[in-house]
């Protein structure tokens, strides 16, 4: 089967491109286009404690921080890149440069401030900003101060993604879908929520409503669509399940916090209620541990019998260890319903994102147990979801990976294949197309992934990677 190339419309590759060119994991499972700076996270701009944040990511790639603005980012890229790129302003990021880890509104100054970071960044290369509001410190920000500055990128034709403030483990699920399809209206910008799922048990029976309230609001003209990745799993920070009250000011104060007795009881008391909420200690895989890699590939009851004390305790701990080093704690959650993730699919305004990293199987980028979309995201869904299940047609499983995510990001020369398009194409075998990489041995290439031609250039050719570097930036035309 020859495809245009395939569009991951929700990748953290922001780092790892910079240690790895080549982004392997990508572009061997038929990835051209990668949009960048997801989650409300982003390379650039890097100011005050978000420089800082910056050069902690940077000393875990082993790389150094020469950049500061949106512009100078990009230009490390271009020329440099075996995939395309498309960049978001990370609201996250933006708020740490201007306000730190403070828990309350900006003045009409830092207001002003940010609304200028991201009028740059969107000027020099971004097609959008992202938020995350389920992290400190975009958590701390009220829907108003978001829209404000949506409607900064509204203005020069940008997009509006959204980790959404609650997936489901806070019980505010329909809340923050509402949040979300309100800042489009109000901003009037197109939205598109990242990675929709629902993680929590206990609310999985609420997928039917989700959907009809974002069909709802498409047939009432806002331009509200959804990526999804075809995993059970999802992958996040530990710290991220902390009470968001407990990191107002950053590592340190979590530190100090967890040294009083009184206020340490009543973090373990919220999270405890995550970690049910959640599945338990059981369907906690410990990714990423740079304090202690030996508990890498271990759940969190393991780790917790390991260490000789309960779940909570255990988790507590990790926290505190992982605070006092500044760094995070790697989570793969195992939370939702397959049964949601098929409806979800089979929606037409759902399109592909790994919510994965360009990762490679040696060197720097193996470290740690990586969540498997990174490598077989897109071959699982041709393979199992197409072809084995029958859940959704090959013709509309492509469609979802091609022309619908190029069209939400104006890319008039992307996302199909017609004479005066841009060469992005991939040949794959449907009859062996299928993922290989597993929570457990995630660093493993897809199978049927034979030939990848990224702006008419072969880097993938029969399976193998060409060294090849002819991706390109993207940008608002």
């Amino acid at each position: 089967m020859v495809s245009p190339g395939f569009i991951d419309m929700h990748g953290h590759s922001d780092y790892t491109l910079l240690v790895n060119p080549f982004a392997d994991s990508k572009v061997r499972q038929g990835v051209t286009t990668e949009v960048i700076g997801n989650c409300g996270q982003s390379a650039a701009p890097i100011l005050g404690e978000a420089r800082e944040e910056a050069e902690r990511i940077a000393e875990r790639y082993e790389i150094s921080v020469d950049w500061t603005y949106m512009g100078e980012y990009l230009e490390k890229l271009k020329g440099n890149i075996s995939i395309n790129v498309a960049a978001l302003v990370g609201f996250g990021t933006v708020r740490l440069s201007v306000m730190g880890y403070e828990a309350r509104e900006p003045s009409d100054d830092e207001l002003s401030q940010m609304k200028s970071l991201i009028a740059r960044s969107i000027d020099e290369g971004a097609v959008g900003i992202s938020t995350g509001l389920r992290y400190v410190p975009q958590s701390y920000a009220k829907t108003e101060e978001v829209i404000e500055l949506a409607k900064v990128v509204a203005e020069k034709g940008g997009i509006y993604t959204s980790h959404i403030r609650d997936e489901g483990d806070g019980g505010r699920l329909i809340e923050a879908i509402e949040e979300a399809i309100r800042i489009g209206r109000e901003a009037g910008i197109p939205v598109e929520i990242s990675h929709l799922k629902i993680l929590a048990k206990p609310l999985w029976h609420l997928c039917d409503d989700m959907l009809n309230i974002i069909e709802r609001a498409r047939e009432e003209g806002v331009k509200v669509t959804a990526d999804q990745y075809p995993y059970r799993a999802s992958g996040t920070s530990l710290m991220a399940w902390i009470p968001k009250w407990a990191k107002e000011g950053g590592y340190e104060k979590l530190v100090q916090r967890l040294e009083d007795p009184e206020t340490r009881k009543k973090i373990k008391e919220e999270l405890s209620k995550v970690i049910e909420i959640r599945g338990g200690g059981e369907n906690a895989l410990i990714s990423r541990f740079e304090p202690n890699p030996s508990f890498e590939g271990k759940n969190l009851a393991e780790v917790a019998e390991e260490m000789g004390l309960s779940v909570i305790d255990a988790a507590i701990k990790l926290v505190e260890m992982a605070a006092r080093e500044k760094k995070g704690v790697g989570i793969v959650n195992f939370n939702q319903s397959e049964e949601n993730i098929r409806k979800i699919m089979r929606k037409p305004w759902v399109m592909v994102g790994t919510d994965g990293y360009a990762l490679k199987p040696e060197g720097v980028l193996s470290k740690g147990v990586a969540h498997p979309r990174s490598y077989g995201t897109f071959p699982r869904i041709l393979g199992r979801y197409v072809r084995e299940e029958g859940i959704l047609s090959l013709e509309e499983a492509i469609r979802k990976m091609t022309s619908l995510p190029a069209s939400k990001l104006g890319f008039k020369d992307r996302g199909i294949i017609r004479e005066g398009m841009a060469a992005d194409i991939v040949v794959f075998d449907p009859e062996k197309v299928i993922d290989r990489a597993t929570y457990m041995n995630p660093h493993q290439f897809p199978e049927g992934i034979e030939y990848v031609i990224v702006n008419g250039e072969l880097v993938v050719d029969k399976g193998r990677h060409t060294g090849k570097l002819p991706g390109e930036v993207l940008t608002l035309k």
